[in-house]
């Protein structure tokens, strides 16, 4: 079945205008209602602070006023402060899959996940499900493994061969049914999951993996890898301190575009991701916008001298928007040069 033509209302921004173009060649959208997305990556990479800012972003988008924010912490990760970070409306909004009482419960399992995912479907509500992450999940079966090993070591046996946790095979056949009613609600599904080191991976093989079998990636329409690249740092008293990181995603599947892109996203600490500041730096490594010894003249702008300057110029005057349009043209531009000119093979 051919998937309806989606319209600007039906894309939700990433928060980082240079992610939303690299999933979509939008600058305002990066995540398509109606759809599954996968995020993997490596600890500390931001992939927490990149998923909850979706639903920031979502919080000032009228388009998603009917929308619950559903947050299932299974590693109980998100300890920051929400409201200080990402905004009253998702700090109001964001709930957990299920309540026993005044108490939030978050899935334990596999099953559990696909459980709170079928519930949110019945409501009727549309929603955007965050599940962090699919590594923190146990199964059903894992438990009975357990149990067996544990009965089999203490009478003197050996316990059956095990063939790993049990949520591959459970993934297979049950996301395939939730992105179909993803697509009838209009509701987003996105699902993160750690990266593993890949024993035993050749010369030519990626180093990475991760669990939860094939069908994490088949059914994704984006599937986002994230890493470090370097770390923020910020002379304070003489000493360097850290102040954040340099998240690196790559998209390595995209049903959207069918490109892979890889772009670089600052996040801070005391701040989360520099929107702004991330586009200044693809400006001027893109040679937009010059850059000799850390001042940058940037022409559209009338503004000639350093970095930190031209954000609080862009802030206070309110030229995000003018920004995020300008890097647009420049993605495009070079999206388009990228293209072959000749005529089309069936045209």
């Amino acid at each position: 079945m051919q998937r309806r033509e989606l319209q600007p209302s039906d894309f939700l921004s990433t928060g980082s205008t240079l992610l939303n173009l690299a999933c979509t060649g939008k600058v305002h959208g990066g995540f398509a209602k109606g759809s599954y997305f996968f995020v993997v990556g490596d600890s500390v990479s931001g992939k927490t602070f990149l998923t909850l800012t979706c639903l920031a972003e979502a919080s000032i988008n009228k388009h998603f006023d009917d929308y619950r924010f559903i947050h299932d912490d299974v590693e109980g990760g998100a300890l920051m402060d929400i409201e200080r970070f990402f905004g009253k409306g998702v700090a109001e909004r964001m709930e957990s899959p299920a309540m026993e009482g005044d108490l939030p419960i978050n899935s334990e399992t596999i099953e559990d996940f696909y459980f709170h995912l079928d519930d949110a479907f019945e409501e009727g509500k549309p929603f955007i499900y965050v599940l962090d992450s699919m590594d923190a999940l146990s199964s059903d079966y894992e438990g009975k493994k357990f149990k067996e090993k544990k009965k089999a070591a203490r009478s003197g046996k050996q316990a059956k061969g095990d063939y790993g946790d049990g949520k591959a095979k459970i993934n297979s056949g049950w996301i395939r049914k939730a992105r179909s009613a993803l697509e009838k609600t209009g509701s987003i599904l996105v699902v993160i999951s750690q990266t593993r080191d890949k024993v035993g991976a050749g010369l030519f093989e990626s180093s990475k993996t991760r669990s939860g079998g094939r069908s994490l990636r088949f059914y994704a329409t984006l599937e986002l890898w994230s890493s470090v690249k370097g770390r923020l740092n910020k002379s304070v008293r003489g000493n360097k301190r850290q102040v954040g990181i340099v998240s690196k995603v790559e998209v390595r599947k995209n049903r959207e575009t069918g490109r892979e892109r890889t772009v670089e996203i600052p996040i801070y600490h005391s701040y989360g991701i520099d929107d702004v500041g991330s586009c200044i730096d693809y400006l001027v490594g893109e040679k937009h916008w010059t850059a000799k010894s850390g001042v940058i003249k940037a022409e559209e702008f009338e503004f000639e001298g350093r970095r930190n300057k031209l954000i609080r110029m862009i802030e206070q005057e309110g030229l995000q928007k003018d920004l995020r349009e300008l890097v647009g043209e420049v993605w495009s531009e070079i999206e388009t040069a990228c293209e072959l000119k000749r005529k089309g093979r069936y045209s």
